[in-house]
Order: C-alpha cells, then structure tokens, then sequence
C-alpha cells in the first residue's frame, strides 16, 4: 500500500498540472519556426488559412512568438495553407511542395497543433565545413542525451535481464516533472535548473517505487522474462497515456531558455544550452563511470550484472543492489529528459520517440554494459545527425535502426559486450 502511495504521489501532479480545455473549444495552431542545424528562430507576420470545402474558415498570422490560432465551429477535416508570400527573406519550405497540409482532423474538444517545417532559404551561406561541424556539434549533443538514458537500460538489463521498454517513458517523466516545477501556474515557477533537481530526485523515486511495488513482487511469483517484457510494454503505455492526459498533445517550452541567440562555435554557429547539455552530461558521465570503478556499490553493481548467483554467495544483497540499479537508472533517465526537454521541447511521447535511440545505443556497445551504452550513445548520435548530410532528415532516425540491424548481424555481443559461451 505504502509503494503504491508513493507512485501516486509522485504522479498526481501532473494530471493536476495542466488543466483541460474548458468548454468543446476547437482549434488548429502552431508555432513557426525556422531549424538552420542548431539555430531556432521564430518566424512572425506569416498568414495561415484555414479552409474546409474550398470555403475559408479562418485566417490568422503569426505573432512574435511564431504561434497562430484558428478557431473551428465543428469538428471534421480541414486544409491548412501557409501563404509563402509572407515567409520573410532568407526562409523557405523545406519542402516547397507542402505549403498545403490538406486532410487535418479536429475531434470534439481538440485543438489540433500542425507544423509546416521551415529552413534557411536562398539566404543560407554556410559552407559545407560549417554545415559538418555544425552537425558534429549536434550530433555530440544528441549522444550525451542518449547516453545518459541508455546507462540505466543497460545497467537494469545487466543486473535483472529485463528489456525495459517503459524505459523511455521515464526520459519523459523527468522532463514533465521539471516543466511542473518550471513553467505551469500549479508549479513555483523556479528557475529550470533549480525545478530539475527535485524532478531528478522524484524521477529516482519512482524508479525505487517500480522496483519495490511492481517488479520485485512479480520476479518473487517467479514471472518469466517474456511476461516481464509484456508487462514492461504495457506499463509504459499507462505511463505514457497518464502523461498525455495531464499535458496533452502540444509541445512546450520550458519558460528559461526556451530561445536563445546562437554563438560562434569555431566557425558553426549553435545556442549556448547546446554547450552546457554537452559539458553537463560529460560530467555526469565520468561521475557514473567512477562511481562504477571506485565504489563498493559500483563493484557490487557490476558483480552482480556478471552473475547473480555468485555475487549472492559472496554476501552481496542482490536485492539490494537491484534496488539502487533501478534508482540510478530512472535518475539517469529523468535527467536525459530534462536536457532533452531542454534542448528540444517538452512533449508526452519525446520519450517513446527516443527509445529507439536509446536501443540502438545500448546493442551498440553491449547489452549490459554501462560503458558500452555510453560509447554507443554518442555512436548513435553522431551517425544520426551527420546522416542528414546524404539523407533528408525526416529519415535519420532509421539510421539507428540499421545499425542496431548490422550490429547484431555482425558482432551480437556488441563493441564492448563479451561473447557467451553456450552449451
């Protein structure tokens, strides 16, 4: 009973944080913006039209923010036309054939967010070295996010065999968590870096919760490993579903470093929040890693990853150790969410979306192994984001899934895994 306070706990804020839609008000919005590799820039004074039947709805433009609105009678299927005769110089569809989003479904009581995808237009100089480095940058980014959330999969996998697939759903529920704390009228409205401390702190709570109320009753009914991987899938659609209905379905900013003028990088140019996402992970990461190597717990840690059995025998408290494996790998993961709600923005399936990422990385370097999910993480990453060079973008993430593919074709055990001897 106590356990499943404590997960309540944690979770009821945030079906309080945001309210619902007063009324059966329904809606088309957005918000324009232009994506030059890490620059962001908003895009204002752009009409929108709506229109159903060939008959106009509704017209609006984009404020300072880059955000429009159009409100819609009734529900059904409508036409979204973005006039590029308003888009300012030196900015374009990205693909100019997709200035008509035809077919946008409203439902009762939905306000229904569309995106036309914007980049640099004929104005665009940057050079090829630039446009490299510039994606480098990003990529570095991106690999320390997935490495942060890879480590716990890998580590709870390591010590329990189980393939978390709410794993992702945790990445979210740090970044939420932070937003509550941040940028909703419930919240106090603290500064971001200090709403992510107690959003890491109940990120690790909930894992602990997991643990004691969810996972460590069913290995004591002696549940099979496939049943706890059907479980762990159906948890995460609870979690994930939980989460849509407290935030609903439109990305937000956190209120502090929401936009950002970017910086002169050795030629590329990238926001400062990029930087400090880089250096914060690193640091964490070498943190991780010495925890590992140099602690007792980090030593039982790993001991008990290699063999449950033999660990136990030499006096070390498996349950124990599966217990702080689920509290470091849930804190890891609510921290990758706050950076990447950070450097994104925060959305109630940003996790889900990066678990492929986060698998890739983690078969990448080893099943099991947290230094192999660091090295794959950044791996991943990089070949992600540089993949754009010869690739569009709307494609990059299957490149993670071709390399999860070639991986287990050609080295199963992964880069820093240990091949097992059967029989």
């Amino acid at each position: 009973m106590v356990r499943a306070i404590l997960a309540a706990a944690i979770l009821a804020p945030l079906l309080l944080a945001v309210p619902a839609a007063a009324g059966e008000v329904m809606a088309i919005q957005g918000t324009l913006e232009v994506i030059d590799g890490d620059h962001r820039s908003r895009v204002p004074g752009v009409t929108i039209t709506v229109s159903r039947d060939a008959e106009v709805i509704g017209t609006a433009v984009s404020d300072d923010a880059g955000e429009w609105r159009v409100i819609v009678a009734e529900p059904g299927t409508y036409d979204v036309t973005l006039d590029v005769a308003t888009l300012p110089e030196g900015v374009a569809l990205t693909d100019p054939d997709r200035s008509v989003l035809a077919g946008v479904e409203v439902r009762i009581g939905q306000e229904k967010v569309v995106r036309f995808n914007l980049g640099p237009g004929v104005a665009n100089t940057v050079d090829a070295w630039n446009r490299i480095w510039g994606l480098i940058l990003i990529g570095l980014k991106l690999g320390a996010i997935i490495a942060l959330c890879s480590i716990g999969l890998s580590l709870i996998f390591g010590v329990t065999g189980l393939v978390n697939f709410a794993h992702g759903d945790l990445v979210t529920l740090g970044a939420m968590l932070a937003f509550l704390f941040n940028a909703t009228p419930l919240g106090p409205g603290w500064h971001l870096i200090l709403a992510a401390v107690p959003a890491v702190i109940l990120s690790g709570a909930f894992g602990a919760a997991q643990e004691l109320g969810l996972w460590r009753p069913l290995r004591r009914r002696r549940a099979g490993l496939i049943s706890l991987i059907v479980i762990s899938i159906g948890f995460g659609f609870v979690l994930r579903y939980l989460l849509l209905v407290a935030f609903k379905g439109q990305p937000r900013p956190y209120d502090d470093y929401a936009v950002q003028t970017p910086i002169d990088f050795l030629g590329a140019p990238i926001v400062p929040k990029s930087l400090v996402v880089i250096a914060v992970a690193a640091v964490i990461l070498v943190a991780v890693g010495l925890f590992l190597m140099r602690t007792k717990t980090g030593t039982a840690m790993r001991a008990v990853a290699d063999n449950a059995d033999l660990a136990e025998s030499s006096g070390i408290d498996v349950n124990r150790v599966i217990l702080v494996t689920w509290v470091m790998g849930a804190t890891l993961a609510g921290l990758g969410g706050v950076l990447f709600g950070a450097s994104e923005q925060v959305q109630w399936d940003m996790g889900f979306r990066l678990l492929l990422l986060v698998f890739a990385a983690v078969v990448l370097g080893g099943l099991g192994t947290a230094f192999g999910a660091m090295l794959g993480g950044f791996v991943i990453g990089m070949a992600v984001e540089m993949s754009t060079l010869v690739i569009p973008a709307e494609f990059k993430t299957a490149v993670a899934l071709g390399i999860l593919i070639v991986m287990l074709l050609v080295r199963p055990q992964g880069l820093l895994g240990l091949r097992e001897r059967v029989g």
